[in-house]
């Protein structure tokens, strides 16, 4: 599993005059905390690069009101370019998880400009490549892995990931002032259900037994990582 991607963002692999001319072709536009930038079903072609902030990639699942979150995307990140090289419907919903500043480019202008500059097609593709193979690892975990082996896994990912990151770790201890002793990942029981396409109530009981177990520490939208190596040795099927 891996909601961070391990690609460069897209305006990171642009030659500075690609990037001044990708950026040309839109506008900048302001989203508050919680809109939605693309909605999964919208027959709307645009695409977005975003400039400062988060957002999470998530798709409706089998469970009606559940959603699955395949993604996190951050500055310099390219969004909705399927829906713009092809004629159906937005495939995920893309949601600010803080204030967002993008830019929103036109479906046609996208078009125009990746049929005069090969070389940036040639990245799209790519990363639509690897985002895909990325949705169907997701999509496996689900159905193959534990709520207990994806929770491991992804408290794993998490807990390395880069401190500018949308829940990156920290050393900053527990709200109750004790010492930390681990990575702490900043998320609340909900939203780390729907980084693994669970209910909040089987997140809860999966982390009681790793609590148990003093694998981690839990409190107010935190989980502090108090053993690293038997967690990802849980994310690996190693079920105590």
């Amino acid at each position: 599993m891996g909601l961070l991607g391990n690609e460069r963002a897209f305006a990171h692999t642009l030659t500075p005059q690609e990037h001044e001319s990708v950026m040309a072709l839109g506008n900048r536009k302001s989203y508050p905390a919680d809109a939605h930038l693309l909605t999964e079903g919208d027959r709307s072609s645009h695409v977005v690069i975003i400039l400062r902030g988060w957002v999470t990639v998530s798709v409706a699942t089998d469970r009606g009101a559940t959603r699955l979150i395949l993604g996190l995307r951050g500055p310099g990140e390219l969004l909705g370019e399927m829906a713009a090289l092809d004629p159906h419907p937005r495939s995920a919903t893309v949601r600010a998880l803080g204030p967002i500043e993008a830019q929103v480019i036109s479906g046609d202008a996208f078009r125009r400009f990746l049929a005069l500059h090969p070389r940036v097609s040639g990245l799209v593709i790519r990363q639509l490549t690897s985002r895909l193979r990325s949705a169907d690892q997701e999509r496996s975990a689900l159905a193959s892995l534990t709520v207990l082996q994806r929770l491991a896994g992804r408290l794993t990912e998490l807990s390395g990931a880069e401190p500018s990151g949308p829940y990156a770790p920290s050393a900053a201890g527990p709200s109750n002032g004790s010492a930390a002793l681990g990575p702490v990942v900043h998320l609340a029981q909900d939203e780390l259900a729907a980084t693994i396409g669970a209910t909040r109530e089987a997140v809860a009981k999966a982390l009681r037994l790793l609590r148990t177990q003093n694998i981690v520490r839990t409190g107010n939208r935190m989980v502090e990582i108090l053993d690293p190596a038997l967690l990802a040795l849980l994310a690996d099927g190693h079920e105590e």
